[in-house]
């Protein structure tokens, strides 16, 4: 049996893909178990690729919430229309 093939680690996310490079997925680490955990399945390479790349992209899958493309905006957002 063949192994996974991690790609990239970027704490608390790593990127894994499997041996005959068919299946790729993101996997995310989880401090109450200290084990990781398969957070997001991806579509194609491409898309596996696209969140290796882009780490804003790979919060904005995670399913827990995480701010994602915050730069320049703070940590308040405004309501566009006037109380």
């Amino acid at each position: 049996m063949s192994k996974n093939k991690i790609l990239k680690e970027t704490f608390p996310y790593r990127f894994v893909e499997s041996p005959n490079h068919e299946r790729g997925w993101i996997e995310k680490f989880n401090d109450f178990t200290r084990r990781w955990m398969t957070m997001y399945e991806c579509d194609s390479p491409l898309q596996l690729l696209t969140a290796m790349d882009d780490i804003n992209y790979t919060r904005w899958l995670d399913p827990s919430g995480v701010p994602c493309y915050r730069q320049g905006r703070g940590n308040v957002v405004k309501s566009p229309y006037k109380n």
